[in-house]
């Protein structure tokens, strides 16, 4: 006899505490959010940041180790004079720690940007494992509830505004895409959000390479 696929709820995971981004790797769940609240120097960097006016980058592919870490040389180059620097340099090394210790990584591709516009405007998936985001300043990426997603249909359906759910500034979270194993169509749904001319912002994106 054979016997029917089990079928597996998709939901997602908010909290207070960093211990929840360790939910996303239960099957299932497809985003963990850690809503967490900047202290005020980091907010302050950022906002500074913005305020220059300059769509400053930074890429850059890490070697990593859980035992030893993260150095991050000359990170966002143009940015370092400014007061802060080395709170914001230390966050991100914290979060690129949590995260290589998250996912047993070896190597992370790290992207920093000052974007102004939305990078991704329409709802999507993405066709990779783990992905790690987070807005310094400025407004945070989009996502959707499980139930309130149209999949066959993501690019001609746009979903009710009241329907969006949508990251605060500071918070972190894990998006599981379609490369995780078992999560084949069942990626978290997200965009970039919808900015008015002129509206930056500052993101952080990791990726589990090896």
């Amino acid at each position: 006899m054979k016997l029917a696929p089990t079928v597996v709820d998709i939901f997602q995971v908010l909290g207070e505490s960093p211990q929840v981004l360790t939910e996303v790797l239960q099957d299932g769940v497809n985003l963990a959010v850690w809503q967490r609240r900047l202290p005020a120097q980091l907010e302050d960097f950022s906002t500074v940041l913005l305020s220059l006016g300059q769509l400053l980058s930074d890429e850059r592919v890490i070697e990593v180790d859980e035992q030893e870490t993260p150095v991050l040389p000359g990170l966002l180059p143009g940015a370092a004079d400014l007061h802060g620097y080395e709170s914001f340099v230390a966050d991100v090394s914290w979060l690129v720690a949590a995260y290589t210790c998250l996912v047993g990584a070896r190597r992370v591709g790290l992207r920093l940007r000052v974007l102004e516009g939305a990078m991704c405007p329409r709802f999507h998936v993405d066709k990779v494992a783990l992905r790690l985001l987070t807005t310094y300043s400025g407004a945070g990426s989009e996502w959707l509830k499980e139930g309130d997603v149209d999949r066959l249909r993501l690019q001609q359906v746009q979903p009710p505004v009241d329907k969006v759910q949508r990251l605060q500034a500071g918070d972190v979270a894990v998006l599981k895409g379609e490369r995780w194993l078992g999560n084949e169509g069942a990626g978290v749904v997200h965009r970039s959000p919808l900015t008015a001319a002129g509206q930056r912002r500052l993101l952080l994106s990791l990726d589990w390479l090896a």
